[in-house]
């Protein structure tokens, strides 16, 4: 039995009833709840993700070698302000 007869939903249905459930369909920055420019708390909300959890996960992320920091900023400038 596949998984779509078993529990009546497609995949598809399922991902879009992610709103239903407290998750965004798209990633956008907040207007409240943000610590410096919100991109930590847009990919939290996106995922349906602690907040805090990806905010620790970017601060520890520093201490690897890469570009995180630029990464930061052009996301930064490249999630929309919600509206």
């Amino acid at each position: 039995m596949s998984e779509t007869q078993e529990w009546g939903v497609t995949p598809i249905e399922r991902l879009a009833g992610r709103r239903e459930h407290g998750y965004m369909n798209t990633l956008v920055r907040p207007r409240s709840g943000t610590m410096i420019a919100g991109v930590c708390a847009a990919i939290a909300h996106r995922f349906g993700w602690s907040v805090g959890v990806v905010r620790l996960l970017t601060v520890l992320s520093v201490f690897i070698p890469g570009p995180q920091f630029i990464i930061y900023i052009v996301l930064w400038a490249l999630i929309p302000k919600e509206q």
